[in-house]
């Protein structure tokens, strides 16, 4: 087993709430039985060993395992006796409700949980339904207030054909919910949890949000957010927690990695192509792919955290491990000279 490398992570505030995170967070889904069965004794091991390692900030939500994550993480921060020391995330939009009362929804990416939680998620965002997400979502986490509350897949990218439904709902009721309940306390922070910017643009120009949880969509391999969004949600004091920085498995692995995936999909050959040059800059400089990965999305100044995942502590390891060393500014002028990387993006370590 790897061994433990202790961290001392910096902090950066959620836009202008009080609540700080690690630089370095910790999401639940691979452990809620993404791909793979999830027990509470491993899920405990793996919560403990991010916090020996520094980190200071988990996220979950309803969606994953359909209540498990939350279930699970909440009874670890008991157990682990750190509640007081970490920020916990979770998300609404979704209301869980009796699988053999609800139709199993068509989602875009088609996640297929492990021995789930006996519910299925619905949408919902209009008031009664994020206040009856939340107020579920303290029931399973067991917990008596909520640090950061994220609204789920809204927007066209997850919603498709539905998605002026649901805008509608959130823009006649639900921001309203979000707003008694920072305004009341009983959470710190509120944003979106999103896999498009676009989304976050909308609402935040509509209504104050303190953050965003983006995945995938600012990565080595992705840059759109570097043409105007990211410099909008700066100006606007809206902090990125920057998920999905691997591209759902390709930029931890590489192109050789077993059962390698793009975006929760099959890798396209342009995709291959560009992890396998900057693979060979990164072997020129020793630097490893994954924490060129981390460190490239951290970089940017609207980034407060990156969030990553892992099933097993030694994948905690390997993630806490690849922040320890920045990578040498010559590595980042080479993938800039290379076309690899636009001549903005911003390769300055601030911490």
């Amino acid at each position: 087993m790897t061994e433990a490398v202790q961290n001392n992570y910096p902090k950066r505030r959620l836009g202008k709430s009080d609540v700080s995170v690690t630089s370095l967070g910790f999401g639940t889904v691979p452990l809620a039985g993404f791909k793979a069965k999830a027990s509470y004794v491993e899920f405990e091991r793996v919560i403990k060993a991010a916090y020996d390692d520094g980190v200071r900030y988990f996220d979950c939500a309803p969606m994953y395992g359909f209540g498990k994550a939350e279930y699970y993480l909440g009874h670890a921060l008991r157990e682990l006796g750190i509640r007081n020391d970490v920020v916990v995330s979770t998300k609404v939009g979704r209301v869980l409700k009796a699988a053999s009362k609800v139709e199993k929804l068509d989602t875009v990416y088609g996640i297929e949980w492990v021995d789930p939680l006996p519910f299925l998620d619905t949408y919902d965002y209009t008031y009664d339904g994020i206040m009856r997400s939340f107020e579920d979502s303290q029931v399973r986490l067991s917990l008596d207030y909520i640090d950061v509350l994220l609204v789920h897949d809204l927007g066209r990218a997850w919603h498709r054909d539905q998605a002026d439904i649901y805008w509608a709902q959130i823009r006649k009721s639900g921001y309203k919910a979000l707003d008694q309940l920072r305004a009341g306390g009983a959470v710190s922070a509120v944003g979106l949890g999103v896999n498009e910017t676009d989304a976050v643009i909308t609402v935040a120009r509509e209504f104050e949000i303190d953050c965003s949880l983006i995945a995938g969509r600012y990565t080595l391999l992705n840059h759109e957010p570097l043409s105007a969004a990211f410099e909008e949600l700066k100006q606007r004091n809206v902090s990125i927690i920057a998920g999905g920085v691997f591209n759902s498995g390709i930029l931890a692995t590489g192109v050789k990695g077993k059962s390698v995936t793009y975006d929760y999909g099959s890798v396209p050959e342009a995709v291959v192509s560009k992890v396998s040059a900057l693979e060979t800059v990164c072997e020129k400089y020793g630097v490893s792919l994954g924490a060129a990965a981390i460190e490239f999305v951290l970089m940017h100044p609207a980034v407060a955290t990156v969030v990553l995942g892992a099933q097993n502590v030694d994948e905690v390891r390997q993630n806490t491990a690849a922040t320890a060393k920045a990578a040498p500014r010559e590595f980042w002028a080479e993938l800039k000279q290379k076309g690899l990387l636009p001549e903005n993006a911003p390769t300055i370590r601030l911490d």
